[in-house]
């Protein structure tokens, strides 16, 4: 009966760290999503994995956003509408390495609401673009292509590992 604990318990921590390690991109920053800001600046500033998430926080009834293909980005066009968004707090799912392309309908994209993100893959021998920032901790320092963990990601793991062998009666 041990081992089966024991198996569950490493299930259990395998599911936390997939899930602490997803980083929110909000795009925009604390300017969030709005006409005449440097989108392209922003983006450059980020480094962005697999299964991060990108999220655009607007003016519900204002703005919007579209994934499209590049050929929408670079003419602010529906071309290749892969989805749309509308709630004013939206939460993407980056699930792919490759680039995405999103702007805002409404004709906001002539005013510079669109940004391109590309997504890294997870793999360590990937490395991170020169000068992008860390994807963990601030002033944190993994060595290039591999993720280094947030702070309190380590802590939370702990946790939950903690509450998982206390409530299942499994002494260490």
């Amino acid at each position: 009966m041990g081992f089966r604990r024991l198996r569950l318990l490493l299930l259990h921590l395998s599911v936390a760290v997939a899930f602490v390690s997803a980083t929110d991109h909000i795009v925009g920053g604390h300017l969030g999503w709005n006409p005449n800001i440097n989108y392209t600046l922003w983006a450059n500033n980020q480094t962005i994995y697999v299964n991060d998430l990108i999220s655009f926080r607007y003016q519900k009834n204002m703005y919007n956003v579209f994934e499209v293909n590049k050929t929408g980005y670079e003419n602010c066009t529906m071309d290749g509408l892969a989805g749309n968004w509308s709630s004013g707090k939206d939460f993407i799912p980056l699930d792919q390495a490759k680039t995405y392309y999103f702007i805002c309908g409404n004709g906001f994209c002539f005013s510079g609401m669109k940004v391109s993100v590309t997504v890294h893959p997870l793999n360590a021998s990937s490395a991170a673009p020169p000068n992008a920032s860390t994807h963990g901790a601030a002033g944190s320092a993994a060595p290039a292509g591999i993720r280094s963990w947030p702070s309190n990601a380590v802590a939370l793991l702990v946790a939950a590992a903690a509450s998982i062998v206390i409530g299942s009666g499994v002494g260490i």
